[in-house]
């Protein structure tokens, strides 16, 4: 389903912030008594179990095994499956489909599967609400991690899928969903600890450094950490220049 593999206990113990700001999603969801809802790339199961604390009959899904298995051991009471957002279908068709900073982990050229995914998946009516990076996303961190690449000769694939709201409303036109509300905003996102950028490129960048030596690999990550320090580190803490894209389509009605 996406570009990485999770380390799903450093994961929750570490980087609990994404869950802790997807709370905002919630208010996006027309809720009514004894709705059925899925969220898409669940990951350690934080929100979902927030989801059915609100009355919501949830299943959480997720490509990554490791992430199922920590939310299947913290919340035993949840059916969580593991799946492909790219390729998945339900026999019972939900009221919503929720997820939280996913989305971007998904090439653009997958993009129209899982939409398409999320339509089947969907009762005529239903709601679709999400969060992912928007355009220019963690702008800062990526272009001093391309400079110090290049300065080595070497290439940083760039592993992320980071839309404007005008390129992905099309895409959710296209799949049959009807846009309701869209928001895109900055979010600059507090870092824990006082090595919070060099944890953060670990657990996010990981695919540009595959080939790479470690030797090579420790050299980079501390350049770049220097060389942002004065951009995003103040008063002891460090900091993510974030951007978001959260919206919310409707499924009138099948096709």
């Amino acid at each position: 389903m996406s570009n990485i593999q999770w380390d799903a206990n450093n994961y929750s113990k570490n980087f609990s912030y994404v869950a802790d700001y997807g709370q905002a999603l919630f208010d996006l969801i027309d809720q009514k008594k004894g709705m059925s809802c899925l969220d898409l790339g669940c990951g350690n199961g934080r929100l979902t179990v927030q989801l059915k604390q609100r009355g919501f009959d949830v299943i959480g899904m997720d490509d990554s095994q490791s992430q199922i298995e920590k939310a299947q051991e913290d919340y035993p009471g949840i059916p969580f499956i593991k799946g492909n957002a790219c390729d998945f279908s339900f026999e019972k068709r939900v009221d919503v489909v929720f997820s939280n900073a996913v989305f971007h982990w998904i090439n653009k050229e997958h993009q129209q599967d899982m939409l398409q995914c999320v339509y089947r998946a969907l009762k005529p009516g239903g709601q679709f609400v999400f969060e992912m990076g928007g355009k220019g996303n963690n702008a800062l961190i990526h272009e001093s991690l391309k400079r110090s690449f290049e300065k080595r000769g070497l290439t940083y694939h760039f592993p992320f899928y980071f839309p404007s709201i005008g390129e992905y409303a099309p895409l959710l036109e296209k799949a049959g969903l009807t846009v309701q509300a869209a928001f895109f905003f900055d979010r600059q996102t507090k870092l824990d600890g006082d090595d919070g950028l060099e944890q953060w490129i670990r657990m996010f960048v990981k695919k540009p450094f595959e080939g790479i030596d470690d030797k090579e690999t420790e050299a980079i990550i501390h350049e770049v950490v220097e060389d942002l320090r004065p951009k995003l580190y103040e008063n002891g803490i460090w900091y993510a220049d974030y951007v978001r894209l959260r919206m919310k389509a409707i499924k009138k009605e099948d096709h």
